[in-house]
């Protein structure tokens, strides 16, 4: 056997083990499949190169015929891309197949109960800080509200809430 009928053979053996395990239902087996189906891909393009030759540089006493074809060689680095970029996406499937199968029947609704009880805390101190901060504003335009008594005075007296928002910096309506 010469060196390209043992390539094609390997090709062939590649293609046909490749295309069988991708016919099987579980995703690994898919996975498995489709990496040997592209090693016989990047063997069939290098088998169709032809044969080899100098290096593709052209100089001044090389003959444009006697060097290599560098487009086939281009091509198998692409593929050898295009096959690692889907093998990561066939691994991401892989393992989200994977994590949903060990869920079982609650799905894909996993949440940490600790996170949910320390949110539903947080949530409870902002609506009570909410509240005393709303009853304070309420105490405060009632007071500002209150008419001036009978006596005559211009200013009406201030109440607790009031003198409170005065000394936070706050401003009486007079």
């Amino acid at each position: 056997m010469s060196a390209s009928l043992t390539l094609v053979v390997v090709m062939s053996v590649l293609f046909g083990a490749g295309i069988a395990t991708m016919m099987e239902r579980s995703l690994t087996r898919v996975l498995i499949g489709f990496l040997l189906v592209g090693n016989g891909v990047n063997l069939l393009i290098y088998l169709m190169s032809g044969t080899p030759g100098l290096a593709p540089i052209l100089g001044e006493d090389v003959d444009g015929s006697e060097i290599s074809d560098p487009l086939p060689q281009a091509f198998i680095l692409t593929a050898i891309v295009i096959n690692l970029g889907i093998t990561a996406f066939l691994l991401a499937l892989l393992y989200r197949s994977w994590w949903l199968a060990q869920l079982g029947a609650r799905g894909d609704l996993v949440d940490d109960a600790a996170e949910h009880v320390e949110d539903a805390e947080e949530t409870a101190d902002l609506i009570r800080s909410s509240a005393a901060d709303d009853r304070a504003v309420q105490e405060l335009i009632d007071a500002s509200d209150e008419e001036p008594d009978a006596g005559g005075d211009a200013e009406p007296e201030a109440s607790e809430a009031s003198e409170a928002s005065a000394r936070r910096g706050g401003r009486r309506r007079p």
